[in-house]
């Protein structure tokens, strides 16, 4: 039998925020933070095919990525060690949330997760040393891999610590009006 989840909807329709039960002792603590049926009983149901982990340093920013139809990806991403600020923007065309963003602290302390939904571009900056899984409904597709701007003026996502590490892709990255999306 698995674990229950809490799922709270934020501003963004289709990005939850996922919390998973914490059984904690003087050994540590133990929590089931993915099982299918757990997400089907949440009325979540996707399939993932991929998990990645990221390791990066306080002040590292990655972002904001997504990858183009037919090759795009939703992402259940959750903090293993230290924190996250982690933030999704709409690039669903017809969505009327389209080209707004929302972003959330995820941390090993309070445990929580964001599910970012195909048709989003996702990024986080690490507010510190922080070790980052998310799951994949989709394969890594080069060909189809996109970014956003980080700091798009259209989007304004309000970071809440100044980037010192960041990538030439994701420096270079397009601002919204002239990035590639084909997401209805």
């Amino acid at each position: 039998m698995p674990m229950p989840i809490k799922l709270t909807s934020t501003p963004l329709d289709g990005v939850f925020l996922v919390e998973s039960r914490v059984i904690a002792d003087n050994r540590g603590y133990f929590t089931e933070i993915y099982s299918s049926m757990m997400w089907e009983e949440a009325g979540i149901n996707v399939n993932f095919v991929q998990d990645n982990v990221s390791q990066s340093s306080r002040g590292v920013l990655r972002g904001m990525h997504y990858q183009l139809n037919p090759q795009a990806q939703g992402k259940l991403v959750r903090c293993l060690k230290g924190a996250i600020f982690d933030v999704a923007v709409d690039l669903r065309k017809s969505s009327p949330d389209f080209g707004r963003w929302f972003g959330h602290e995820l941390s090993e302390q309070n445990g929580t997760a964001m599910w970012v939904p195909e048709g989003f571009a996702h990024g986080f900056i690490a507010l510190n040393d922080a070790c980052v899984l998310y799951k994949c409904t989709s394969h890594h597709a080069p060909e189809y891999e996109r970014s956003l701007s980080y700091k798009c003026p259209e989007t304004n996502i309000q970071w809440p610590i100044e980037a010192t590490i960041i990538s030439p892709k994701d420096i270079d990255a397009p601002v919204l009006n002239a990035a590639e999306h084909n997401f209805i």
